[in-house]
């Protein structure tokens, strides 16, 4: 994992809008047209979240014809997973360590 890996999936996430097309994209592909729908952007809009959550590896998309597709893509998850899992071990040792000192008194 390169350092700024982690700062672009936090930065595509960071937004609202991003964060509502991850979570209409949990449920199953959709088209831009089908994205920009119920969140009440332009399809340009939609387009340039797509482009900042495919630099991180969060989203793809694919174009057949005229119709753009988006779908998840697991590279961005998985950088975010182990960000999380490095923070969570090393709170778990020291938690750890705080209860052998507590029980050791």
């Amino acid at each position: 994992m390169k350092p700024d890996d982690i700062g672009r999936v936090f930065h595509a996430l960071g937004d609202p809008t991003r964060r509502a097309i991850v979570d209409k994209l949990v449920r199953g592909p959709k088209s831009v047209t089908k994205l920009a729908e119920p969140l009440g952007v332009t399809i340009t809009a939609v387009s340039q979240h797509l482009q900042i959550l495919e630099e991180a590896g969060l989203v793809r998309t694919e174009k057949v014809g005229r119709v753009r597709t988006c779908s998840l893509a697991s590279e961005g998850f998985d950088v975010l997973n182990r960000w999380v899992q490095e923070r969570r071990s090393v709170w778990e040792n020291r938690l750890d360590r705080l209860g052998d000192l507590l029980k050791g008194s």
